[in-house]
């Protein structure tokens, strides 16, 4: 019985940290192009966007205020850039809540059969990635697999299997040449 409570609480608290460090990585999570945001502003139906992809330049397209600039901000950064232009002669007091739809893709290249990009999923590891791109091939290296990210700077030349995968990654699995 004891064992089964312990289990029990050792469950509960793995799940509870990973649930905040999730939390944490959406909250620090810095829009790029591709994303896909929605935006309600509360009370202004007019002023909603369900869908919106983020431009490559960066910027979304809001009714009233035009083109806005959200690239390399989090979405509670972007809420607040909207409440301020919306308050600028709009509206007296906007409510406005940005959530991310859709992730930019990943990129897989290399010896995989299906190189490519593919929608990212949260808790996306290298090993799944590849599995999403069909495997390897027969020519692939399973210790030459590189992942890079530049808006973050990341840049690992050797990987591991359970490397995590971020949006915007680029996965290149190389050559074995035995």
């Amino acid at each position: 019985m004891k064992k089964h409570l312990v289990f029990s609480f050792v469950t509960i608290f793995l799940i509870l940290i990973n649930s905040n460090v999730i939390a944490q990585q959406v909250e620090d999570y810095k829009l790029s192009t591709d994303d896909q945001v929605s935006v309600i502003v509360f009370n202004e139906p007019d002023l909603n966007l369900n869908r919106v992809r983020v431009s490559t330049n960066g910027t979304i397209s809001m009714p009233l205020i035009g083109q806005v600039n959200v690239s390399n901000l989090t979405v509670s950064e972007v809420e607040k850039k909207l409440i301020g232009l919306l308050r600028d002669g709009y509206l007296k007091k906007p409510d406005v809540s940005v959530s991310i739809v859709e992730y930019r893709p990943f990129y897989i290249g290399g010896e995989v059969q299906r190189p490519g990009s593919y929608p990212y999923r949260k808790g996306l590891t290298i090993q799944k990635a590849v599995t999403i791109a069909g495997g390897f091939t027969e020519r692939a290296s399973e210790s030459a697999i590189s992942i890079e990210n530049k808006e973050q700077n990341k840049n690992v030349p050797k990987a591991s299997f359970l490397e995590s995968v971020k949006p915007g990654d680029v996965i290149t699995v190389g050559e074995s040449f035995f």
